[in-house]
């Protein structure tokens, strides 16, 4: 795609993209938005442009961002989190280090977090809501993940998959790191 197209020229084509990358029909759009289906036909299409109004209510039906749909550069460009930059806690858990590296808009949905933990260092969890799991990958070092009345025993390259929806922990028989991803339902 040509990014030296003005905005209304890529818009159509985004449009499409977004709508067709969800599965979803021109008629399911319509219903999602309140645009009507032939109004969406005739913006996909390049032949009507739409007002800020209809274009927000079909990118909420499409869940896209609607800023991101209209810059020309969109596609072109590498966000970076600078590791100086990235939010760490360390009073989450004893002895650990809690680095988040997923973007702060999914917190409570799809969370990534690379956790250092002291010898003995240990993270316990409450439990998440209904039909969270983690996965957690040990990248050096040893620990012992429990998720509620089960325990294992982790080394290096080990990955764990298990309910977070209970209570559950991660203790460190060693210095360790761990990659820890997150999903809540």
């Amino acid at each position: 795609m040509d990014n030296d197209l003005p905005i209304l020229d890529l818009l159509p084509a985004r449009l499409r993209e977004a709508r067709r990358s969800q599965g979803l029909s021109l008629d399911a759009v319509a219903k999602l938005s309140g645009v009507s289906k032939s109004m969406v036909s005739q913006i996909e299409r390049g032949e009507s442009s739409p007002t800020i109004a209809t274009l927000w209510n079909l990118t909420r039906a499409l869940q896209v961002d609607f800023a991101g749909l209209l810059d020309a550069d969109a596609g072109d460009k590498i966000d970076v989190l600078r590791a100086s930059d990235v939010p760490s806690f360390d009073k989450m858990g004893q002895g650990c280090l809690i680095r988040v590296l997923s973007p702060p808009e999914e917190a409570g949905g799809h969370e990534v977090y690379d956790i250092t933990f002291e010898v003995g260092g240990s993270l316990k969890s409450q439990p998440h809501a209904r039909g969270a799991a983690e996965q957690l990958t040990v990248l050096k070092g040893a620990v012992r993940v429990t998720s509620g009345s089960a325990a294992q025993d982790l080394t290096e390259g080990d990955t764990a998959r298990y309910a977070a929806d209970v209570a559950h922990a991660i203790e460190a028989s060693a210095a360790a790191r761990v990659f820890l991803i997150v999903k809540n339902a």
